[in-house]
């Protein structure tokens, strides 16, 4: 259970964006363990997550 309460809505695949790191890009979630989130972020690369203290924004790729 996640204390952001956005996060529980989220499972691996999905893409999200993170709300203090713009620059960052797109991310797709890798794995949710307990409140750990793994995310491959465009420009940051894997990034681990604590759910409990952020909150990400659920976002969809551009088209192509």
């Amino acid at each position: 259970m996640f204390e952001k309460p956005g996060n529980g809505l989220l499972s691996p695949g999905d893409f999200v964006l993170h709300p203090s790191q713009p620059d960052w890009g797109l991310g797709q979630i890798q794995s949710m363990i307990g409140h750990r989130i793994t995310v491959n972020f465009e420009n940051a690369g894997k990034v681990v997550i604590d759910g409990n203290v952020i909150e990400l924004v659920p976002d969809e790729p551009a088209p192509r």
